[in-house]
């Protein structure tokens, strides 16, 4: 890791904890506000406006993740970037590297997304538009747009589109919270 890298960490780390924390537990809009122009000067590309991203969310290499418009990534989250395990295998067929060593792969999140609390993205994943991630999740590989997913590892369990026809009920009940805009 390079002093610039540390020094960025720093300061992204610092703003996160002393500025960005107490703000998001007062105003969550005007804490996106601040913390995507954050995430984008770290070298993360958004396109659009993500709808909310918690404060516990931890991200690997800023620069290798992409997220598109209206996500929410719920608290807890972890999206991983790399993978040292591919040491361990090398080992096992007697190939001894010098030190660890890590493969890097991107993960890119579409339009629409939900991913649940607590969930994690592994590296060289790729969700689609309209996809609902459950909490607790473990994600890897190309999740279909329009996909309902939960589990370890995460399973397409329904639609979106038929999802949201049978949770429309409860739309008129006192099962439902509405956010303030």
């Amino acid at each position: 890791m390079n002093i610039k890298r540390i020094f960025k960490s720093m300061i992204f780390h610092t703003t996160k904890l002393i500025i960005l924390k107490p703000i998001s537990y007062l105003n969550h809009r005007l804490y996106m506000k601040l913390y995507i122009p954050l995430l984008k000067n770290n070298g993360m590309k958004i396109i659009g406006n993500p709808r909310y991203i918690g404060i516990h969310v931890k991200f690997d290499d800023f620069d290798k993740i992409s997220l598109g418009d209206r996500v929410v990534i719920s608290d807890g989250c972890i999206l991983l970037t790399h993978d040292y395990s591919l040491t361990t295998a090398l080992i096992a067929i007697n190939k001894n590297p010098k030190s660890d060593i890590a493969l890097i792969r991107n993960i890119s999140v579409g339009n629409n997304v939900f991913i649940g609390k607590n969930t994690i993205i592994m590296p060289h994943t790729q969700i689609g538009d309209n996809v609902i991630v459950g909490a607790g999740s473990v994600v890897r590989g190309k999740i279909a747009d329009n996909s309902v997913l939960i589990g370890n590892p995460a399973q397409v369990v329904a639609n979106i589109q038929e999802q949201a026809y049978k949770w429309e009920k409860y739309l008129e009940t006192d099962n439902i919270r509405k956010d303030k805009k």
